[in-house]
């Protein structure tokens, strides 16, 4: 007997997409609305995509699995999981990942977490996926979940020790290596796991040499989006949890609002900064070897 595909999908999104997605609905000949709470909706035969002020996105309709497919996925989530569903992996591993390396403003965060078995259901079951494609608030809601029920380390590198420690590395995949290096091994010493999964941000002989000599039997496995693996996800979503807070306390401090990113606006942030406090005090709120820094001081 076929097994019955589900008519119905809905996830969590960053609300800034929805312009993006009401043209690319509207060149895709959707009729658009806006009925009360929701940003649109979105009709044509066979299929209706409603997004909601509070960013779930709900898609529906006979035609479900190929819209999921060869738009929602690709061009939205960046994730594959519902068209190309693999088994669960249930092995005991530690999952790794980082958030804020591409931040002008704001701490470098690297996490590791640790699951196996039933534990790796219940991050599935929560919603654990990749922190890209959710907004601040969910990051935060998961973060608690995982914090208080998942094994976990996290390391934080504040702008101020950071710069003392890109000073030491003179390389940021360096910085990173030992970053991770130091969440994992915290993880390997608490749980004696030995299998290990890392987002790949270098060649992979900076992180073998990062954990070189630390504990022979590590099974260090690196690859790019390792984030697919629900068990680095989790890493990733306590990286920008802890990145996100680390941001707003370093605002608060100094009575400003810090952008995300490296864009245009850290520049026009990073002059009032500096009008303020001061060039010398950029250290502690910003990576100094940044290009914005020199853009900022001219």
């Amino acid at each position: 007997m076929t097994e019955k595909k589900p008519t119905t999908f809905s996830t969590k999104i960053d609300i800034y997409l929805a312009d993006k997605m009401q043209q690319d609905l509207l060149d895709q000949g959707f009729d658009i609305t806006r009925p009360n709470y929701t940003i649109f909706s979105a009709k044509k035969p066979g299929l209706s995509c409603t997004l909601y002020e509070s960013g779930k996105l709900v898609v529906q309709g006979k035609n479900l699995h190929e819209f999921m497919e060869f738009y929602i996925e690709p061009y939205i989530l960046k994730d594959f999981s519902f068209t190309h569903e693999t088994p669960l992996d249930n092995s005991p591993r530690i999952g790794s990942d980082e958030a804020g390396k591409g931040d002008f403003f704001g701490p470098l965060c690297v996490a590791a977490v640790f699951a196996e078995g039933d534990m790796v259901k219940r991050l599935k079951k929560i919603g654990v996926r990749d922190s890209k494609g959710m907004n601040d608030k969910k990051i935060i809601e998961l973060a608690k979940s995982i914090e208080k029920e998942f094994p976990h380390h996290i390391v934080k590198i504040n702008p101020s020790k950071y710069n003392e420690l890109y000073a030491k590395f003179s390389n940021l995949n360096n910085l990173l290596a030992w970053a991770h290096s130091a969440a994992i091994m915290n993880l390997v010493d608490e749980t004696g796991c030995e299998k290990v999964i890392v987002d790949q941000f270098a060649a992979e002989f900076v992180m073998d040499r990062a954990m070189k000599g630390k504990h022979p039997g590590i099974e260090l496995i690196q690859r790019h989006r390792a984030e697919e693996d629900v068990v680095v996800a989790a890493g990733s979503i306590l990286a920008r949890k802890t990145f996100v807070e680390g941001i707003a306390a370093l605002g608060k401090q100094y009575g400003m609002t810090f952008p995300k990113g490296g864009g245009k606006q850290t520049l026009e942030v990073g002059r009032e900064f500096v009008s303020r406090f001061g060039a010398e005090e950029l250290s502690q709120v910003c990576k100094l070897h940044f290009k914005n820094r020199d853009a900022i001081l001219q």
